[in-house]
């Protein structure tokens, strides 16, 4: 009779057991919504001190007025913990959707986890997330990017040429895969000779340039994996009169100024705004119940002066 109980008993806690994880999952589904009138959608963004961010977030915003969606903005600041933290705000607004752009891939994940476990749909954009259940990924083949930022380089300054990199911030998944892309074709067709952290940063670029230009006396071209960096860079470069060949990453406004005036030799260029907008265009499939993909990709192209 015991043994009958005890098996009883198992059956019952696997019953449980299976019932609650079900629950789970459920509460991780948004319930579909005909109107997007009465959607909140909350935005985190990992910086607003980049034109290239503040372009996403207006693409985001302009989309959500079409629908007529309201959008939540919190501004990171570069910071992990404080976009953990705005993140965590937006989940006790209980906003119905949230889209990430994250400051570091690795440290928003417990984040994305909180949202999951509030039942909140989340998207990430240019920067994935390590952990955590994200229902679509948004942003520009990096890795592409990369090798096409490499391969101009080569075209530019032939096999061999001694190079440079400015990285972007460590841990975003942005910087893995330009630098994965980079190196896919530096690594065998140039002499990469040194690589440096500047954290997208244009003071931070231009202060990383002067040290490798102090270590390096040949360096006759730059890749840095976002725009603002090689801006900083190309001042740098302006003080010694040394003609280097340089390579940004995003398009911004005031690199194509700079691709326009001869400074900047090339930037591999995405487009914020697009992001933006796609964004709000999967938020509202999600949210009225229908299927997106893992991964939607958009389009760049390698700007010249030519």
């Amino acid at each position: 009779m015991k043994k009958l109980f005890s098996i009883l008993m198992v059956l019952s806690l696997m019953v449980l057991a299976a019932c609650s994880s079900e629950s789970k999952l459920e509460n991780n589904k948004a319930e579909p919504k005909e109107s997007m009138e009465d959607v909140t959608v909350g935005v985190s963004i990992s910086t607003l001190n980049n034109p290239f961010f503040v372009s996403l977030k207006e693409g985001i915003e302009a989309k959500a007025k079409e629908k007529g969606m309201k959008v939540s903005v919190v501004d990171a600041q570069d910071d992990t913990a404080k976009q953990v933290s705005g993140i965590e705000d937006l989940i006790l607004k209980k906003v119905d959707l949230l889209i990430i752009n994250p400051t570091d891939s690795a440290a928003v994940s417990s984040a994305v986890q909180s949202a999951n476990d509030a039942g909140i749909p989340v998207i990430t954009v240019d920067r994935s997330a390590d952990e955590g259940e994200v229902v679509t990924f948004i942003a520009s083949d990096n890795v592409a990017g990369g090798e096409q930022a490499a391969k101009y380089i080569v075209e530019q300054l032939g096999e061999n040429a001694k190079v440079v990199e400015l990285e972007g911030v460590s841990g975003a998944s942005a910087t893995r895969e330009r630098g994965e892309g980079f190196h896919n074709i530096a690594d065998k067709q140039l002499d990469v000779l040194s690589s440096q952290t500047a954290e997208f940063d244009r003071t931070k670029g231009l202060n990383v340039m002067e040290n490798m230009l102090q270590g390096n006396k040949d360096i006759q071209g730059v890749f840095a994996h976002n725009d603002e960096m090689a801006l900083g860079a190309i001042e740098a470069i302006k003080a010694t009169g040394k003609d280097i060949l340089v390579v940004g990453f995003d398009g911004n406004e005031d690199a194509l100024k700079a691709v326009e005036a001869g400074d900047l030799s090339a930037t591999v260029a995405q487009q914020p705004a697009l992001i933006g907008e796609e964004a709000i265009a999967a938020a509202e499939k999600i949210l009225k119940g229908e299927k997106v993909e893992e991964t939607i990709s958009v389009p760049l192209k390698l700007v010249t002066k030519e």
